[in-house]
């Protein structure tokens, strides 16, 4: 029986790299699981902090998990700390739908920078150079998108064009170095593990 999970995001490479990123993570976990991953939700963070923002975007995901489905809360969290910000986004969550499963992840400023902890496996991708190394300091790095940027050629990065790529490409061994990709890699297989003893019942 599948599992189904419907995200929120911020923004529209998430939508696509975002299900990419948990069928990769669920093929580790369980080959055989059949995963469901509807469209994604995208509302800027700005607005889903909010009072009663968030709370109506996971109303919404809730319609598109079905009953027997889970939420997965994808934001960059910026300058905020993720280890303060996530705990009170996933209180709201479970407040407002607490009957699903749901898990919320931020990573360290971007998305981008789990690319940064995985940069080896970039290497020749997309115009990434063939001697591409990961910053020496990983979360120390506040522009991740830039860093892509200037090392990228001919043209730009761009994450509407490269992130589903890149997401579909990058070493998930390797970007467990970065703590809040560690803690999304945890959070995703905590969350199929519940769907699927939900659906073997």
């Amino acid at each position: 029986m599948p599992v189904r999970i419907a995200c929120i995001v911020e923004g529209h490479g998430e939508c696509a790299s975002v299900p990419i990123l948990i069928r990769r993570i669920a093929g580790r976990f369980d080959a055989g699981l059949a995963v469901q991953i509807p469209y994604p939700i995208r509302i800027p963070k700005s607005k889903l902090l909010k009072p009663g923002e968030l709370e109506k975007a996971v109303a919404l995901a809730a319609m598109r998990a079905e009953a027997d489905g889970g939420i997965l809360v994808v934001l960059d969290s910026d300058d905020d700390c993720p280890a303060r910000l996530a705990p009170d986004l996933l209180a709201r969550t479970r407040a407002a739908r607490g009957d699903l499963p749901s898990a919320v992840v931020l990573p360290n400023r971007e998305f981008e920078s789990w690319f940064l902890a995985a940069a080896h496996s970039l290497r020749g991708h997309r115009g990434f150079p063939e001697d591409l190394e990961p910053p020496p300091q990983l979360e120390a790095v506040r522009g991740a998108k830039e860093w892509l940027n200037q090392r990228v050629t001919p043209g730009a990065y761009s994450p509407n064009v490269d992130q589903a790529s890149l997401t579909d490409r990058f070493d998930l061994d390797s970007a467990r170095r970065a703590l809040s990709f560690d803690k999304c890699y945890r959070e995703v297989i905590r969350l199929l593990e519940t769907l699927r003893g939900r659906a073997d019942r």
